[in-house]
């Protein structure tokens, strides 16, 4: 996912405090900076997870809302709603219904807002590395992700 100078992970060749990169240049990797472009990586990895869990829970989100809005179409209040509680469907008044679906989605948005808030401390960390990583290496490494 991330390379130095376009190439795989490079080798380590001793297992003392420095490592040593071949690339466009030689460029000699701390073990502190070899723990950065760890923390870097894994830090990508978890955003793009919370990420695609942000995306489900929004589309939940709205599979509650068009439920909600199907709901107030109804007619007829005195038709008992089965409503899905783990793997078991309970049947309540149009009005309790209701009311479930308007918990269920304000619980839905307090989590999407806090893994939002999650994914922007990530950013603000993966922004402090950057700068560091960039600085040290320039040219020498890639901290993008790939569009592949």
């Amino acid at each position: 996912m991330f390379s130095l100078s376009g190439q795989r992970k490079p080798e380590v060749e001793e297992v003392h405090r420095y490592f040593t990169l071949k690339g466009v240049e030689d460029v000699n990797v701390t073990f502190e900076d070899q723990q950065k472009i760890n923390k870097f990586a894994r830090n990508t990895s978890r955003m793009t997870e919370l990420k695609n869990e942000i995306e489900a829970k929004k589309k939940s989100l709205q599979n509650l809302q068009d439920a909600s809005d199907d709901l107030m179409m109804l007619d007829d209040d005195s038709l008992l709603i089965p409503y899905q509680i783990g793997d078991v469907f309970v049947s309540h008044s149009q009005e309790e219904t209701q009311e479930m679906l308007e918990a269920a989605k304000e619980t839905l948005e307090q989590e999407v807002k806090g893994l939002e808030e999650r994914v922007s401390a990530i950013q603000q960390v993966l922004g402090d590395l950057k700068v560091h990583l960039y600085a040290k290496f320039g040219n020498n490494i890639n901290l993008e992700a790939d569009e592949s």
